[in-house]
């Protein structure tokens, strides 16, 4: 088994350093799908110059717009974060969650991601994630540097590898009688949701309080596959005939 499914994806990183040393992380650790969003220096010559030997890795690096354009092809995301939160999210650690990528491949297609320097991910980037990834340090200082926390990630990846034997399939990989879902058609899903809700009453656009973030967290946490994603949208397009049915009546001349 390899990790070429696996996609690593800086989002917003403000120093090309830290986009050649995760470069150089990966590649030593087997990994060679880097996806940079809206960087503030690439290319550059400090980003060649931190990437060693792993020049074929950066020079392959994908630049995205925006964080839906970078993992709208994958199946199971996962965000790396040392916020608490008001709702909590599943999360474990990166050797736990290494092992879980590896149940997930071949037949799923991976992202980690990895926030800006200064401030990580955001709150809305973390609810695009199936799942929370926190690296345990120092509580008297806890911060990594970029590359160093893209590092122990694939390093875990790279130990789950190593040790694994073969025809370890789970129930989600190749015994499943569908594909997963991409994150571009759940966050389709969501959307029609949120529009079905909105249109029904039950959810108040200009005061929605936590019932998008709560049901994004349950499709997220089900992982559904490409078939049940269409069949939800199916039931939902039924549900919202009535609501079109009733559109008013213009006024007399």
């Amino acid at each position: 088994m390899n990790l070429s499914e696996v996609r690593i994806v800086l989002v917003e990183p403000s120093h090309p350093g830290n986009i050649g040393g995760a470069a150089r992380a990966m590649k030593t650790m087997g990994l060679d799908d880097l996806a940079v969003v809206n960087p503030g220096r690439f290319p550059d010559p400090q980003a060649q110059w931190r990437a060693a030997g792993a020049q074929d890795v950066l020079e392959s690096t994908r630049v995205y717009g925006t964080l839906d354009a970078a993992i709208a092809d994958r199946h199971w995301v996962i965000g790396t974060s040392t916020r608490s939160r008001r709702i909590p999210w599943p999360l474990n650690n990166a050797a736990a969650v290494a092992a879980e990528v590896l149940e997930r491949l071949p037949t799923q297609r991976v992202a980690i991601l990895f926030g800006r320097e200064n401030s990580g991910l955001s709150n809305q980037e973390l609810q695009k994630c199936h799942c929370h990834l926190v690296i345990p340090a120092n509580p008297q200082y806890s911060s990594l540097n970029l590359a160093m926390a893209v590092q122990v990630v694939c390093y875990e990846l790279f130990k789950q590898v190593d040790g694994a034997s073969p025809g370890n399939a789970s129930i989600e990989g190749s015994n499943w009688d569908r594909a997963p879902a991409t994150t571009a058609a759940t966050e389709g899903l969501l959307a029609h949701f949120e529009q079905v809700l909105i249109d029904s009453r039950f959810l108040d656009p200009e005061n929605p309080g936590q019932t998008m973030t709560r049901l994004r967290r349950l499709i997220l946490r089900i992982v559904p596959d490409e078939t049940e994603v269409q069949m939800l949208r199916g039931i939902l397009k039924q549900l919202q005939k009535p609501h079109r049915s009733r559109v008013p009546a213009a006024p007399e001349k």
